[in-house]
């Protein structure tokens, strides 16, 4: 069982051989078709044993390869959109371009439908012409629809689980180059439903089985066939086919980007000037960039004085040049002409209103702010750093006369015991009133008189009495 997470991206329905292989009817062993870069791949649709021609409709990587005209076979499809279609198609469904086919291809025999078996019914409802194994009747006779749906075959079914494309073999594991008759387990087409079912698959499809089974991986038969070599009978190999189930890498769609990028890992690297999952959408277009634009790889290029992706604006205050990437260099950061940067430039139109008002609404701010401080200044009065220092200084000054007083004041305390004793004079001189008036004569008295405060002449008890 092969489990494909990305069918849209990895699952292709390829020709035999290649593109053109059923418009030449050519018949091609699934190795030879795998060879372009299948990791796994299986036989899918079924075809005319002798003319080799593909029978039922058939898309290959979004070509139309071949049309049934509305024949009722169940299909495996795979819409543009990653949608996965199982089930009858009328000819306006395959060929409808609102939602076109990437990979289609008929089968016969819808085994599941919404989970449950549907094969009795899809053999009332399909067309027996499309495989040449036996018809859709239910007569005994040999190559009958009794002989190709209930015998034992390696099987080849497409179901789809929850989104996912799931190719499963109904025949067990074989080796290449095996020789003789090797026993495994084969299923028939209920065996098969039931199987399926068990896996949790939605819906199923049966394509082609028999001989046409065959299975490879990563470029290797990984499935034992059936039919004996060519001209060496003891060895089997696998037989030409027509359509083949493709598991690849991943792939870009489209798968050369649209011409505007390169398919990196599955992905599109757009070039310059494009975008995009598929790269087909332009970065810009030249209507798009307006009078005042040039449509480059990297978008549009602004003339000098416009920006903007359309290139409708005009360069905000204070820048200039192509799309506005200057900075205008004016003095006091004044805004400059927005095409040539010049500061000896009037501005014109919205411009010089928009400075207007941006003006009106600096300077009214301005003057809130200058109220605001003075305020603050007049209720809280601070001194100025000159204040503070010549209150500081005064300071110093006076401390330092302190100082220097007190320090004069011990120094003629330490010094004064070493001079000499004053010579203490008393407060009053006491003259007796004879000397002043006696018979010592006038004269003498005005010298006693003008010397009276001699220490000489001052008046004791003492001498009085020895006279």
């Amino acid at each position: 069982m092969t489990v494909v997470r990305d069918p849209l991206r990895t699952l292709s329905v390829l020709e035999p051989g290649g593109p053109g292989g059923c418009e030449r009817n050519r018949g091609a062993t699934v190795e030879e078709t795998a060879s372009g870069g299948c990791l796994f791949a299986q036989n899918a649709g079924f075809f005319h044993p002798e003319k080799h021609c593909c029978l039922g409709n058939v898309v290959s990587d979004g070509r139309l390869v071949r049309d049934s005209g509305g024949v009722q076979n169940a299909q495996f499809g795979i819409r543009r959109d990653g949608s996965l279609v199982v089930g009858y198609l009328s000819q306006q469904d395959v060929l409808d371009q609102s939602n076109p086919f990437l990979q289609l291809v008929s089968g016969v025999v819808w085994l599941l439908r919404n989970g449950e078996l549907y094969i009795n019914q899809s053999l009332e409802a399909e067309c027996d012409a499309t495989q040449r194994t036996g018809t859709h009747t239910h007569t005994h006779t040999t190559g009958t629809h009794t002989h190709c749906i209930r015998s034992l075959l390696p099987l080849r079914a497409v179901p789809h689980l929850c989104g996912r494309g799931v190719g499963e073999d109904g025949g067990g594991p074989r080796r290449r180059g095996q020789r003789g008759p090797v026993p495994h387990r084969r299923m028939n087409l209920w065996e098969v439903a039931e199987s399926l079912r068990g896996y949790g698959v939605i819906n199923a499809i049966n394509l082609d089985g028999g001989g046409s089974s065959t299975y490879v991986a990563n470029g290797s038969l990984a499935s034992y066939p059936s039919d004996h070599c060519k001209p060496d009978s003891r060895w089997r190999c696998a037989r030409t086919v027509s359509t083949v189930l493709c598991v690849h890498p991943r792939r870009c769609e489209p798968a050369d980007c649209g011409g505007h990028g390169d398919c990196v890992d599955g992905r599109c690297r757009c070039r310059p000037g494009w975008r995009g999952a598929a790269c087909d959408a332009a970065v810009c277009r030249p209507a798009a960039c307006g009078p005042h634009g040039v449509c480059t790889a990297e978008g549009c290029g602004c003339e000098a004085g416009w920006r903007g992706k359309n290139c409708s604006q005009v360069c905000p205050l204070g820048f200039f040049g192509p799309s506005c990437a200057e900075e205008c260099v004016c003095e006091d950061e004044c805004p400059c002409d927005p095409q040539s940067g010049s500061c000896n430039a009037t501005l014109r139109g919205e411009a010089n209103y928009t400075l207007h008002r941006a003006g009106r609404c600096l300077a009214k701010r301005m003057f809130t702010l200058w109220r605001r401080d003075e305020e603050a200044r007049r209720e809280r009065p601070r001194l100025t750093e000159s204040a503070w220092l010549a209150l500081s200084s005064s300071l110093a000054a006076l401390l330092l006369l302190s100082l220097l007083l007190h320090l004069l004041r011990a120094w003629r305390g330490s010094v004064a015991p070493c001079a000499a004793p004053a010579i203490e004079r008393p407060e009053y001189s006491y003259v007796p009133l004879s000397r002043v008036n006696g018979a010592a004569g006038a004269g003498k008295s005005c010298s006693l008189l003008e010397d009276s405060d001699s220490q000489d002449e001052i008046w004791s008890p003492s001498e009085e009495g020895g006279s």
